[in-house]
Formats: structure tokens, sequence, C-alpha cells
């Protein structure tokens, strides 16, 4: 059995106040607590710190930072969120430069469902084998990513996968990448 010590290490996940019922509920959280399971410090964004707000389920999530508060050099993975919530993600720079910058540090980048949608956004798709849900395929192979059907799909540090299904093996991937 393999052993991951994670203590100390920050984890980012994207969220979004004004977006109620369009953030996969499933896709914040279940990642959110398996990360806070093995000692990861979570840090939930929205446009500004302490915005109370539902994904389109009902579950209730706070921001605890604000996107203008987070640098990549503070965190060691982010985790975008599938939903509609990408859509909105990807019309803000603040979001794509984070994206981008982490990307560039060779840090965990790990999205869900539609969120390689902010990824495409960003223009940090081109020749990575990638996998998300079948509606965005296209988008994926149109920008230049090696699209794969399958439960997770890791390229170095970027972690992908399709559905809430996904998420027990979604999950150990991210591990896997931050502790390498």
């Amino acid at each position: 059995s393999l052993t991951l010590s994670l203590s100390h290490k920050h984890s980012h996940v994207c969220s979004e106040s004004h977006l109620h019922l369009v953030l996969q509920d499933l896709e914040l959280h279940y990642p959110r607590l398996r990360l806070k399971e093995e000692g990861c410090e979570i840090l939930i964004v929205g446009p500004k710190e302490n915005l109370d707000f539902k994904g389109k389920h009902g579950v209730p999530i706070k921001s605890t930072v604000g996107i203008e508060q987070v640098k990549a050099s503070d965190i060691d993975a982010l985790i975008i969120p599938g939903g509609w919530a990408p859509d909105f993600w990807r019309r803000e720079d603040s979001f794509k430069n984070l994206c981008r910058d982490m990307m560039a540090a060779n840090k965990t980048v790990a999205s869900i469902c539609h969120g390689p949608w902010l990824l495409i956004s960003a223009n940090c798709v081109k020749g990575k084998k990638m996998t998300a849900f079948r509606a965005i395929k296209d988008d994926l192979v149109n920008a230049g990513a090696l699209f794969e059907d399958s439960e997770v799909c890791v390229d170095g540090k970027l972690v992908t996968s399709r559905v809430p299904d996904d998420l027990p093996a979604f999950c150990k991937a991210i591990i896997h990448a931050m502790a390498n």
C-alpha cells in the first residue's frame, strides 16, 4: 500500500457566489472533503471572501478567499469543478491567469466535467491528454487537446475526469499528483 503525506499542502477549489444553481455540488464537495482527509488546507475561492452560496443541488458553501487574493505561489493544487460555472469563470482574466500560472509552475491542476472550459480559455490544453464531460469533447479537440474518454486522464500534473461517478479515481489521481 502507498502512504501519501500531504500535510501542509494547500488546495484551491474554484467557486463563484453569483452562480447559484450552476456549480456541480459533488464535484466541489467530494474533492474538498477527500483532500481535507489527507491533511490539506482547503481554500474555496469566490469573487470575494466570506460569500455564502449554493450549488445546483442546494448544498451551501462559503468562499474562504477572493480570487484577487490567490496566487499560484501560495497553493499546491487548483481544482476546477464542473457544472455551468466554468463557462462564467472563463470570462474572467483573474481565473484564467491563475490557471496559466499554475500550469507554468508545474503545479497540480485538476478539472472535471465542464471544468476544462476554463483551461481552454486560459490556453492550457494544447497537446495535453485530457478528458471531460462528452458535451465539451469538441471544444477540447478544437483547442488542441488529445481527448480520451476515460474516468481519469493524467498528463504530468494535469488531472481531468468526466462526471461525478469518476470522482473516486479523480481524487486518487489528484492526491498522487500532489504527492509527487
